[in-house]
This record gives C-alpha cells, sequence and structure tokens, in this order.
C-alpha cells in the first residue's frame, strides 16, 4: 500500500510540474537573440548613468552607484517580444524601458516602462504597471524572489505579463520605436536572461 501511495503522489507531482510549465514563456525557438545569458552579454549594452553594473556569480548584477543607471541595448525595436527573467530586493527599484526615444537620456517620459518597484509611493504604477500609462491593481510583489516578465510591444499596444499573470494591457502611440534599457535606481536586481524577438 505504501508503494502504491508513493506512486500516487510522483503521477501528482510530474502532472502539477506539467501544469505550471504549461505557464511558461518560452526561451527556445525561432527568431529570439540572447541578450543577457547567465552572466554572459554586458558587451551588448550601453552604460548610461553611474550603476555599478557587472557580471557576477552566474547574473548581470547591480547594487549601488553614483546615479541611477542603465544598460541600453545597442539596436532600436519597433514591435517584438522580451522576455526577462530577473530579481529584485524588496527595496528595489527598476524596471524594462522600451522605446526609449533618446538613448543617452532614459526617462519614464520618453521610454515606456514596465516597472519593478514594489515600494513605490504611488503604487498605482508600481511592479507590473506601464508608468504613466497603465495602472496595475492589485499590485503584486516582486521582491525577494526570481520573476519572469514576458512583455509584447505591437503596434500602439503594449502587453505586460508578471509570472504568469497579465498586469497591464493598454494601447499608446507615443513612442514608436527605440532601444530598449534595463534600469537599477535603489536596491539590488540581478538578471539572468534577456531574450528579444522582432514581430
Amino acid at each position: 500500500m505504501k508503494c502504491l501511495s508513493w506512486a500516487v503522489m510522483g503521477l501528482f507531482l510530474v502532472g502539477s510540474t506539467a501544469v505550471g510549465c504549461a505557464h511558461m514563456p518560452r526561451w527556445a525557438g525561432g527568431g529570439w537573440t540572447t541578450l543577457i545569458d547567465g552572466a554572459d552579454g554586458l558587451e551588448n549594452w550601453d552604460r548610461v548613468g553611474g550603476a555599478n553594473w557587472r557580471a557576477v556569480e552566474g547574473v548581470i548584477q547591480a547594487d549601488g552607484g553614483t546615479a541611477a543607471g542603465y544598460l541600453v541595448s545597442k539596436s532600436a525595436y519597433k514591435d517584438f517580444e522580451i522576455l526577462v527573467e530577473f530579481w529584485a530586493s524588496d527595496d528595489a527599484n527598476s524596471g524594462i524601458y522600451m522605446r526609449c526615444a533618446d538613448p543617452k537620456a532614459i526617462t519614464d517620459r520618453t521610454c515606456y516602462e514596465a516597472n519593478i518597484f514594489d515600494q513605490r509611493p504611488d503604487p498605482t504604477y508600481g511592479t507590473g504597471a506601464v508608468v504613466h500609462i497603465a495602472k496595475v491593481s492589485p499590485m503584486p510583489k516582486a521582491g525577494g524572489k526570481w520573476n519572469t516578465y514576458a512583455i509584447t510591444v505591437k503596434g500602439p499596444r503594449l502587453t505586460l505579463v508578471l509570472n504568469g499573470s497579465r498586469t497591464a494591457d493598454v494601447e499608446d502611440s507615443k513612442l514608436a520605436s527605440g532601444p530598449i534599457a534595463l534600469q537599477w535606481a535603489k536596491g539590488v536586481i540581478k538578471f539572468r536572461k534577456v531574450q528579444i524577438r522582432p514581430l
């Protein structure tokens, strides 16, 4: 009887894993360009600002600096899907910036920002929101764990999926094309996978 119980439990765990994996984004397949893979990929970005970006323990990380800083992609993108795997401390202020108008002056007004900011004073534009464009309620928490952002930008439509849950789906035509950027402004932020695919 004990063997049967273990067998049933094993089947349950395998089934649960398969269901969970069905909601995970696909990292492989045609058309994807890998910009960060573990500790590799800093050469794919230009540094703007004063963050201490570096490769450490299998990730690209920033946890301090003289001012907010960004890793800015060397290429511009119009319509695309981007997959980002990140770890944020509870007090992290970070984000994924898209279609940036000026690659040397990154702001949440001149780019679309998929926010990573659990402790934002105004939580309506905190983690899971597109800052100034799409509010999030209730705000999910990203601090203290690994997370996955799957973001689709096509025409005027921006869709954010954080850890399998859609947090924003909005249309805005202000910005048509530009590079992407990864932000550090406070706390600790780690990226271990960034892939992009033009649409």
